[in-house]
């Protein structure tokens, strides 16, 4: 009878090894090359990450979810908002997208996020008059398909809402859309569904040279904001705060919360690092673990790391961490020890298995032909990789940083060679490159391989990567 009660109380233990109550990730794939769904599905059941978040609905990439018990928010991009706006067009979408994946043993679909940040001030008002019809229509093509218990969101980017004091009592939606937003909040509360919010804490830090660092994370030792009764020591709580009181002026003190990314990057910045994010997550998950919410949401938050594996060919507009948020690298390996029950038994989480690369070789500046690395063609050359490839880890503070200049040529060449799937042409310029067998990765910097690419992906280095985000990365870079 004991040796039985130790193995059930080893069975509860083991069963109880799961991801913070509520808690999923993004996984987006602007990548050059992609890992296989299945792979993929897989590695999140082996980390017992229960709910995923995608950015598009692809029917090749979302059958893989059927049976995995896996919750799924299928994504509609921006550029599809308008064509919603036809009743028929949001009925054509929810047959093909979501009904397709409704059978006994398929996906489990809980919601669909229409757009994505859509009233970011970039995109100077384009999605104002197309979001709120779009998510109506899309509700209302689900209902009629006998499918209302899938609910429509919209991820939307903090600076929806602002405090002109900086404290979360004053925080009321930006005067150009708050009509507009009490609409949707209205929409949302009416259809029982919930308030998506994107919070980045290390965009704070990285934004404004001001900002306290301490108050980005969890650890107790920031300055306290004070707002009336309540003390505040983190920018999360202060931030969905203000997002609670921006809800609460325009009627809708009620509605659920819940945030669509959250995360810290490794690369790219010399804030961006992985101890940083280690730091962050680790705080992260331990407030999240005491489901005490935040000061005037108190409670079950639910929530999707930002994100599951970094994206080579993410726009650099923003910054060059763009490209390194994931937890894991891109090919599904991880990055550093963590332990998403929020108990803090660090540990690294089981990556990705039985991932097809390409052949192990990389290309390298040839230092028989190239005698100064200094001149002039050989800089065109690095200029011309790093535009069309990915030199992000070469930035200041970078993890690729401290390199010698022939090792950042070689780096670039690299990447665009792994970038252009190993093709042979990718590594000539000018016949100052040639193929290697030994791995080129030095201590602290690494060198990417590339990945068979799986089947369903259609991602190409024209169509991956904007003309717009390449000049972009050579105007950064050089």
């Amino acid at each position: 009878m004991a040796r039985a009660m130790v193995l059930l109380c080893s069975l509860l233990l083991l069963l109880g090894a799961t991801t913070t109550h509520g808690m999923g990730v993004n996984w987006g794939t602007q990548a050059a090359q992609n890992v296989n769904p299945s792979v993929v599905v897989q590695m999140l059941k082996d980390n017992n990450i229960k709910k995923v978040k995608l950015f598009d609905s692809d029917h090749w990439t979302v059958k893989f979810f059927a049976g995995s018990g896996i919750e799924v928010m299928l994504g509609i991009p921006n550029n599809q908002l308008k064509d919603l706006g036809d009743h028929d067009n949001a009925k054509d979408w929810v047959k093909q997208n979501v009904s397709k994946h409704m059978y006994d043993g398929g996906v489990n679909i809980k919601y669909v996020a229409v757009g994505n940040e859509p009233f970011l001030k970039a995109y100077n008002g384009s999605n104002l008059k197309t979001l709120l019809p779009a998510m109506e229509n899309i509700q209302k093509a689900l209902n009629e398909a006998g499918l209302d218990h899938i609910k429509v969101t919209t991820p939307q980017n903090a600076d929806v809402y602002e405090s002109g004091s900086g404290v979360p009592s004053d925080g009321n939606f930006r005067k150009d859309i708050r009509d507009l937003m009490g609409k949707i909040a209205n929409f949302l509360s009416d259809n029982n569904s919930m308030f998506l919010v994107n919070i980045y804490p290390f965009l704070s830090l990285y934004q404004n040279p001001d900002f306290p660092v301490e108050f980005a994370f969890f650890d107790g030792g920031a300055k306290p904001v004070q707002d009336k009764s309540i003390s505040y020591n983190n920018m999360f709580d202060a931030n969905l705060d203000t997002l609670y009181w921006s809800l609460k002026k325009a009627g809708y003190p009620k509605l659920k919360l819940a945030v669509g990314e959250i995360g810290w990057p490794t690369d790219g910045n010399k804030k961006a690092n992985v101890k940083m994010a280690q730091r962050f997550y680790d705080g992260f998950f331990r407030k999240m673990a005491t489901n005490k919410g935040t000061p005037l949401y108190p409670g079950y938050i639910e929530c999707y790391l930002f994100s599951l594996m970094d994206e080579n060919l993410k726009s650099v507009a923003p910054g060059e961490f763009e490209r390194h948020w994931g937890i894991f690298r891109y090919d599904g390996q991880p990055k550093y020890p963590i332990d998403f029950t929020g108990k803090g038994n660090d540990k690294m989480p089981v990556g990705a298995k039985n991932v097809p690369y390409l052949e192990h070789e990389w290309c390298v500046l040839d230092r028989d032909k190239v005698k100064n690395p200094k001149d002039s063609s050989i800089q065109s050359n690095m200029q011309y990789a790093c535009a069309m490839g990915d030199c992000t880890s070469l930035k200041d503070g970078a993890s690729c940083d401290n390199l010698d200049l022939v090792h950042k040529v070689s780096y670039a060449y690299n990447n665009y060679f792994q970038i252009n799937n190993q093709d042979v042409e990718a590594c000539d310029f000018k016949g100052t490159a040639k193929i290697v067998k030994t791995n080129a990765s030095t201590d602290g910097c690494f060198f990417p391989i590339a990945l068979q690419n799986a089947a369903g992906f259609r991602v190409s280095i024209a169509t991956g990567m904007s003309v717009f985000a390449a000049l972009l990365t050579l105007l950064i870079l050089f």
